[in-house]
């Protein structure tokens, strides 16, 4: 940031906030930044994270440092090339992703005849992504383990 003229202190201000595992003190450590006068909030951790910060403000623009779910299915945007709203930044896991994972793993390992991916069904977007996996471990000749 420097490179660019940023001076922490001088015409900067970087706050940060932790939860530290304590995912209950999330809705709070939220609030206090939308308190302060900040001009973008930078969300870490997944939708949740993401989703607590939307709900506190429609005004604050919100970048998400990764997304772990679908954050059209999830709601936070409206599509992923125009996402509306107050809400923009990056996702690791989209359908087209979960099925290339599986293209790449078979082309890597083109012997395996099992695959199997962990997933937490909480996150938005799972169900999407486990059927986009199966369907590429079938289309491949592999049996799909889902966990």
């Amino acid at each position: 940031m420097r490179e660019h003229g940023y001076i922490e202190g001088r015409n900067i201000v970087l706050e940060f906030r932790l939860a530290q595992g304590d995912y209950n003190a999330l809705p709070r450590l939220v609030s206090e930044l939308v308190s302060l006068p900040v001009d973008v909030l930078v969300t870490d951790g997944g939708p949740g994270v993401a989703k607590l910060a939307k709900d506190a403000t429609q005004q604050i623009p919100i970048v998400m440092g990764t997304s772990g779910g679908d954050p059209v299915a999830s709601g936070l945007v409206t599509s992923l090339s125009r996402p509306g709203g107050n809400v923009t930044g990056l996702t690791l896991m989209q359908r087209e992703l979960s099925a290339k994972r599986v293209d790449l793993l078979k082309a890597a390992l083109p012997n395996a005849r099992a695959i199997t991916v962990l997933m937490n069904p909480a996150n938005a977007g799972a169900e999407t992504n486990f059927h986009a996996s199966e369907e590429a471990a079938t289309h491949c000749g592999a049996r799909y383990h889902p966990h």
